[in-house]
């Protein structure tokens, strides 16, 4: 691994390590704007169209499953799977996600969520309750991910 990748790493490890000591056990709540769908969905990694989630940074957006699809991330190996749909506001016609390199860009408002862990990473002053990306559970078997909620 390069020099930029140790760093990166590291950051996300800092990231990670502050978002879970900010958060209180008693402040569990539900995001208002986002149903529950349940699916399964499957990807093959050795599909050419896949290629971009074999390299660490990669990300795929999945039309399947979700409410508007969704957003799989290779995180140094780990791949995160999160709703393609705007948490912050209720469904629209703009709400779905745009991948954006290692972020996830909003098309009504221009919110900007970070792949590697989820949170918004531009929240509006105006507003003090700001909810992060919705993930998925994901597991892998050899080159196949399965994706469910």
């Amino acid at each position: 691994m390069n020099v930029f990748g140790k760093i990166l790493v590291r950051k996300i490890i800092l990231l990670l390590t502050l978002v879970l000591f900010s958060c209180s056990k008693n402040e569990i709540s539900r995001n208002p704007n986002l149903t529950s769908v349940k699916f399964n969905v499957s990807i093959n990694l050795n599909l050419p169209s896949n290629d971009n989630l074999r390299f660490t940074g990669g990300s795929s957006h999945l039309p399947s499953g979700g409410i508007n699809g969704v957003l799989i991330f290779n995180l140094n190996g780990t791949y995160l799977a999160w709703e393609a749909s705007c948490p912050n506001h209720p469904i629209k016609n703009c709400s779905k996600l745009s991948l954006k390199g290692v972020l996830a860009e909003c098309g009504c408002e221009g919110y900007q969520y970070s792949l590697a862990v989820g949170q918004l990473l531009n929240p509006d002053e105006n507003t003090n309750r700001n909810f992060p990306l919705m993930p998925y559970r994901i597991n892998q078997s050899g080159n196949t991910l399965f994706i469910s909620h």
